[in-house]
């Protein structure tokens, strides 16, 4: 059967379909998994997703024999370089998301990552000189109207939906910026070795000050907080794979899965409060989603309709 053909694409697709929604899946239900390693601190998980991380993608190197291209890609110091700074911005992702879940604060985290994609649109407009249609400018400016209405119905700067948004967003400019050049494996590999004094830094001050807690809780904790690495490899290892095998809209759309469903646990099964001006800043983001996700469908039937004209 031809590579191309129908029934290959379709089965591609259907793939990535599955890739993407497990990936959006695990990042969702990531809070629930992060309060089970009470007593365990922000500081002392993050240390363990880095370390354990680190450790789950080398054995994926061995087994697969990929050794070689990370040095390949170490060898290569503006790419290396890349790759840091790219570590740098998720790790202040995954410190300020663990010190919001660990404090009641869900909710505030699905906001950063509601926001994320208004963010990635003016990220391209800042620093890629991208053009935005009308749509999209329609879609930050309702975005930032969002943004002051929770200000001001707070009383305090929604710094920790903002830092997530804005360091993932970061993030994914960097990847996007290596590209084709750095596999996920290899990539996260890089990444989270860049990280590993930090880790290190991190778990010497607990151990000095609060004290750790593996090792020290149960044999079921210590597992757990292991298993922190393998839950923080596995959805990027499968959003990577969806990526290569969905288009961009169809990724899109499944990316508002995560920030859902951890929405749906801070509200309703955390009882996190909602008051008047927190339901009018989400629903002005989710009307900001809906304008940037029609234009985003819009857009892309015009390039498809598009594509036998250029042939």
């Amino acid at each position: 059967m031809p590579e191309s053909s129908p029934h290959t694409l379709a089965a591609t697709r259907r793939t990535g379909f599955i890739q993407a929604v497990s990936a959006y899946t695990l990042w969702g239900f990531l809070p629930v998994y992060f309060l089970l390693l009470a007593p365990s601190g922000p500081f002392e998980i993050v240390a363990a997703r880095i370390l354990f991380s680190l450790v789950f993608c080398a054995v994926l190197l061995t087994a697969t024999r990929k050794w070689a291209t990370v040095i390949a890609i170490a060898r290569q110091p503006k790419l290396l370089l890349t790759i840091g700074l790219a570590g740098a911005f998720i790790y202040v992702n995954w410190q300020v998301f663990l010190l919001a879940v660990l404090s009641g604060r869900v909710l505030e985290g699905a906001l950063g990552y509601f926001i994320n994609p208004i963010v990635t649109v003016l990220l391209g407009v800042v620093l890629l000189r991208e053009r935005l249609r009308p749509v999209q400018w329609v879609a930050v400016g309702i975005s930032l109207l969002a943004v002051l209405v929770l200000a001001i119905g707070y009383g305090t700067f929604p710094w920790i939906s903002l830092t997530l948004a804005f360091s993932f967003g970061f993030y994914g400019l960097l990847k996007k910026r290596v590209g084709p050049r750095v596999d996920a494996v290899s990539g996260l590999s890089l990444e989270t070795a860049w990280l590993l004094p930090v880790a290190i830094i991190q778990l010497a001050i607990v151990g000095g000050t609060t004290g750790l807690t593996i090792g020290s809780i149960s044999p079921w904790h210590t597992l757990a907080i292991i298993g922190s690495g393998v839950i923080t490899a596995v959805p990027l290892l499968l959003f990577a794979g969806a990526a290569r095998r969905l288009p961009l809209i169809t990724l899109g759309l499944v990316q508002y899965l995560a920030p859902l469903l951890q929405f749906v646990f801070g509200a309703f099964l955390l009882g996190e409060a909602m008051p008047p001006e927190r339901w009018i800043g989400f629903a002005l983001v989710w009307a900001a989603l809906v304008l940037l996700t029609i234009d985003m469908l819009i857009s892309g039937r015009a390039a498809r309709r598009m594509v036998p004209l250029l042939t």
